[in-house]
């Protein structure tokens, strides 16, 4: 008879838990979509010339409005789709096509025309505060990343539960990760190199393409064209 060391086996029942895989599930869609790391390049050239004190209130700015857009689709959720007739199996389609557009442009290490455009962000250039728009949307809470918030708030039985704890729990760990990230974005450029953030990028676009699907797939089978197992 096998050994099996309890720690390893109590690790793994805490793996395989509901609550820890939908956490990072939920996690690991919101923040690849917001994805902080591919704006630096845009958040320096809105930002240029500004000090590092308004670079970070406008860090902070948007970053805020990024919390608060995805937080009111994940508590409105439920009701969106309640008024529009909206189905869940539905949404996971065209979210997941949504996110394979983003996914694949990641892949080429740039960013999505959903979210953001070279005109925008030359816009955003000349504006005194450009926290809130285009920064806080749609750079950060964009079209695949409230498509995301709104896929996984489907998974919720009620505004109570614990799964949309994890999903706003989520929200505010990408906030609070993506501003330390845009307001030291000098630094970070300056350690991980332009060759980094390209590679973290692309490696990020993997793995969304491969949420995309699994999205796609669940919508599928929810709807019965692919049968279950």
């Amino acid at each position: 008879m096998l050994w099996v060391n309890p720690a390893t086996e109590a690790l793994n029942e805490i793996r395989t838990a509901p609550i820890v895989r939908f956490s990072v599930l939920a996690l690991s869609s919101i923040f690849f979509l917001v994805d902080p790391f591919a704006a630096i390049g845009s958040f320096l050239a809105i930002t240029s010339g500004a000090d590092r004190a308004r670079r970070r209130r406008m860090a902070r700015k948007g970053t805020l409005t990024c919390f608060l857009v995805l937080t009111c689709f994940a508590l409105a959720g439920q009701l969106i789709f309640r008024m529009f007739g909206i189905t869940l199996p539905a949404f996971e389609v065209a979210g997941g096509l949504i996110l394979l557009l983003i996914g694949l442009d990641m892949l080429e290490a740039r960013r999505s025309p959903t979210q953001e455009t070279s005109g925008e962000t030359e816009e955003a250039a000349h504006k005194e505060d450009a926290g809130i728009v285009p920064l806080g949307v749609p750079m950060l809470a964009g079209p695949g990343a409230i498509s995301s918030v709104m896929v996984l708030v489907g998974e919720a039985p009620s505004l109570w539960s614990w799964q949309m704890g994890a999903i706003l729990g989520a929200i505010a760990v990408t906030a609070v990760v993506s501003y330390f990230v845009l307001a030291g974005a000098d630094r970070v450029r300056g350690v991980m190199g332009e060759t980094g953030i390209r590679i973290l990028v692309r490696i990020m676009g993997l793995l969304l393409v491969a949420l995309a699907m699994q999205f796609f797939v669940n919508g599928l089978t929810d709807l019965g064209i692919i049968p279950r197992r």
